[in-house]
């Protein structure tokens, strides 16, 4: 029995006995929580240890919290944070604090002699994988460094890109039973307050049992989650989290998720990659052109490819309508299920790879795809004329620099093949007016998507399908109304010193 949780309303005395004894026994259904009881042999004060063995380090608490405690100093809890060599040790009288500090890696300390009070000791045993290379969004060039899946770790990152007292971190629990840390980043004096209110009110409304990604707040802060294109871009890289922070955007950390959540943002910037800024600014605008072409031929090319053939015969050439008569003589399906055997097929051999462990799904990939595509042709099902396309359309959807934008181009070309079926050409076009038009009315963070496309910004487009040198981008974004529009004088940006200078 504790007897600091008394009151001196029997009322609460009794709800409070009922909500420890609760705790209490459920805790104890667990066989890693544990309760220890000792008796200091210097000055006879009795206390108590409780803490879950699978989240403490045992090592703390045998070498520095039990060697402080049972010193000949130790008399009350004042004594403890001059005796215990830890940092964060709290004292309090809340008994509502007990689940969720010890279910986060602390250990209660109670004693006999206290009323209403106990202590909480950090024993908590930080086990996590350590920083590595980037996999999802590699670069030849720049930093090698990535998000880790230690929140604590991945604000050190950050902060050692930003050494400034304007980043301002701000932390939240969320979820009702997993009370996941997450933490709210942006520059202070610089990023617009609309922004940052917006985000602190939906992750402050969030109402969700478990956060176990930073990809679940992506889809509950969103503003539309019906929606196939991701609104908020997510990022393993610090150094481009950093980037975007000074530009006045904000940045949403998970503990336990190695991804960090940028908004608002826009279409152009899932095509850019951020080793653009690493290399010449004309290869990185030629790079940028290329992407954008490839996911254009990426969904439009099989659609195009069934249209023709099944409504458009005069708008293929001479030449090569006989090479696809030559290709399709003997196939029996309509142009429209050979296309979707394919496409499914291409989907197939990547679910494959992607689930299998890393050696055999790089081989199913590679035998796979070569395997059923020879044999679909030589058994008369596929064109080979479609199969060079299809493969090509898989190859470009590839070079899509954001993972989730890439599975949004996969999604996209079955629409398109559906339409196309229907009306040809025309159903093209007005699937494309479609798409247009739900991307018109798409925000993030309620700012437009499709900026600065739609509504145009001229100056916007200096870093947007093409990149102009730095010293041309002397302006920060305006759709982020940022505090301090300007980076730099853009004289100062032209001016390069002599050196007699």
């Amino acid at each position: 029995m504790f007897p600091f949780f008394k009151n001196k309303k029997n009322t609460d005395k009794t709800k409070k006995k009922q909500t420890y004894e609760n705790f209490k026994q459920e805790a104890e259904k667990s066989a890693d929580y544990k309760q220890a009881f000792y008796q200091n042999p210097h000055t006879g004060v009795k206390f108590s240890l409780h803490f879950i063995t699978t989240l403490i380090d045992g090592k703390i608490l045998q070498e520095d919290v039990l060697p402080s405690l049972l010193s000949k100093d130790f008399h009350s809890f004042d004594d403890l944070k001059t005796l215990v060599p830890v940092l964060d040790i709290q004292i309090s009288k809340d008994e509502a604090d007990i689940e969720q500090k010890l279910f986060n890696g602390y250990t209660l300390l109670t004693m006999d002699a206290s009323n209403r009070k106990f202590a909480f000791i950090a024993t908590k045993n930080e086990m996590g994988r350590k920083v590595s290379q980037p996999e999802v969004e590699f670069s030849v060039v720049g930093p090698k460094e990535a998000f880790v899946e230690s929140l604590s770790d991945n604000l050190n990152l950050l902060r050692k890109r930003l050494p400034i007292k304007e980043l301002i971190v701000e932390e939240f629990n969320v979820g009702k039973l997993t009370h996941t840390r997450l933490a709210l980043v942006y520059l202070d004096g610089l990023v617009d307050e609309a922004n940052v209110n917006t985000v602190r009110q939906r992750l402050h409304g969030l109402d969700f049992d478990q956060i176990m990604d930073s990809s679940f707040i992506e889809q509950l802060i969103a503003d539309n989650s019906y929606s196939p294109f991701p609104q908020l871009l997510d990022s393993e890289r610090p150094d481009r989290v950093a980037s975007v922070l000074v530009e006045g955007k904000v940045a949403v950390m998970v503990d336990g998720s190695p991804h960090a959540l940028i908004g608002p943002t826009t279409l152009v910037e899932f095509f850019n990659s951020y080793e653009d800024y690493f290399l010449n600014f004309s290869i990185a605008s030629f790079l940028r052109l290329v992407r954008v072409f490839a996911v254009a031929f990426s969904i439009l090319i099989t659609p195009i490819y069934v249209a023709a053939l099944t409504y458009h015969y005069e708008l293929i050439p001479k030449d090569l309508m006989a090479t696809l008569i030559t290709s399709r003589q003997e196939i029996p399906l309509p142009p429209i299920l050979e296309a979707l055997f394919l496409e499914l097929t291409i989907e197939l051999l990547r679910e494959a790879g992607a689930r299998l462990p890393t050696k055999v799904g790089q081989t199913i990939g590679i035998v796979g795809g070569i395997v059923i595509g020879t044999a679909s042709v030589e058994a008369g099902i596929t064109s080979n004329v479609l199969l060079i396309l299809v493969a090509l359309a898989a190859l470009a959807s590839f070079t899509t620099p954001v993972y989730r934008m890439g599975n949004t181009i996969r999604l996209l070309r079955f629409p398109f093949l559906l339409f196309a079926q229907l009306w040809g050409l025309l159903g093209i076009v007005f699937c494309f007016c479609l798409l247009m038009g739900h991307l018109l009315q798409l925000t993030s963070l309620g700012r437009p998507f499709l900026e600065p496309l739609f509504p145009p910004r001229m100056k916007d487009f200096k870093d947007a399908l093409i990149r102009f040198p730095f010293n041309k981008q002397s302006d920060r974004p305006e759709y982020l109304r940022t505090k301090k529009p300007n980076r730099f004088r853009a004289s100062e940006g032209k001016r390069k010193l002599d050196i007699d200078e």
